[in-house]
């Protein structure tokens, strides 16, 4: 299922004028904290980005917005924990069961985590609008963690799920896992799958059943047209993407690399995988957008099935703004695939 439309032509600057104030305000602060925040030591500014870094915290004795939150922790050594949202019984009356969806938040490696406002809001409406048992991770970032911490991070979690019969409710249903994420968190979700594919006799119970991807994470060292085109589009720029790709990837590695380019020359073969089911959603104003169509067409030629959902007028990460009718709409489709699968 593919939705398009001629207007990917439009410059840039049309995507900025069509969004509301609050969210053109809301993308402007956190561009710019962002920037001032990457030092050219490829060191960050996390004391700088606090301040836009508003937290939630977990609500575990109570009901918020139908659903209770709890931070579960798997490894402390390296603050490896995750954010658990239950849904209650009025959010799912009739399910005798729930899907477990795994989340990865975006932030491009380098920032924010589960407990940030938006992710904490966005889990919770997964939760319960899916209806679904929804485990948030808190992976490691860069650069203080490079690759592959975040993605060791991402496929422990799921043997922890698989070890531990007490941690999620009892009608969580463990064989209908989901993985999900956006941006960065998209591209870690994938390489989890990939991973959980080719170790999937460590699992007893867990089975990744579906991937939804928003708008992922990938590059590589060619320039793809939508990165040209869109170089001015809001948050997401070559100069941001480059510098976000060398603070994760291995020293002396270029955007080639098969954490990055996941069609590219060093990409992993997923021919043979019994790879999930995928979902992506890609945005018109989205500078990734090229590349993002490349990992949907990979899918198909390596015989798996995927589906592409493309909102036209939509810069990167829209679905995070809750004032924009797009997000409503991303999670009702959400919701349709899981049911689907």
């Amino acid at each position: 299922m593919t939705t398009s439309s001629s207007s990917n032509s439009r410059p840039a600057a049309s995507a900025w004028a069509s969004l509301p104030w609050k969210t053109r305000l809301s993308v402007s602060v956190l561009s710019k904290l962002t920037d001032h925040a990457r030092r050219a030591d490829g060191t960050i500014n996390r004391r700088l980005l606090s301040f836009i870094d508003f937290k939630s915290s977990a609500t575990p004795t109570a009901s918020v917005k139908g659903v209770t939150t709890s931070d579960v922790t798997v490894d402390p050594t390296r603050q490896l924990w995750f954010r658990l949202f239950v849904p209650d019984a009025t959010s799912s009356p009739s399910s005798s069961s729930l899907p477990v969806v795994v989340f990865f938040h975006g932030g491009g490696f380098s920032y924010l985590s589960p407990a940030s406002f938006a992710y904490d809001t966005v889990c919770r409406k997964f939760a319960r609008k899916i209806p679904a048992v929804v485990v948030s991770v808190n992976y490691r970032l860069c650069p203080e963690h490079r690759y592959p911490s975040q993605y060791d991070d991402g496929f422990d979690v799921l043997t922890f799920l698989d070890q531990n019969d007490d941690v999620l409710p009892k009608n969580a249903d463990r064989s209908r896992c989901f993985l999900a994420g956006d941006s960065a968190g998209a591209n870690v979700a994938h390489h989890v799958a990939v991973r959980a594919a080719l170790e999937k006799d460590r699992f007893r119970v867990v089975k990744p059943v579906g991937l939804i991807s928003i708008q992922p994470f990938f590059g590589g060292e060619g320039r793809v047209e939508s990165e040209i085109r869109l170089h001015g589009a809001p948050l997401v720029s070559i100069t941001r993407t480059d510098w976000l790709w060398k603070a994760f990837l291995p020293d002396g590695s270029n955007r080639d690399h098969e954490a990055a380019n996941v069609t590219g020359p060093n990409a992993v073969d997923i021919s043979g995988l019994d790879y999930p089911s995928t979902l992506v959603f890609v945005g018109g104003f989205d500078p990734l957008l090229d590349w993002q169509k490349r990992y949907y067409q990979w899918l198909k030629k390596s015989g798996k099935e995927a589906k592409i959902i493309e909102y036209p007028n939509s810069i990167h990460a829209f679905y995070v703004f809750p004032e924009l009718p797009e997000s409503n709409q991303l999670l009702s489709q959400v919701k349709d695939f899981v049911a689907s699968v």
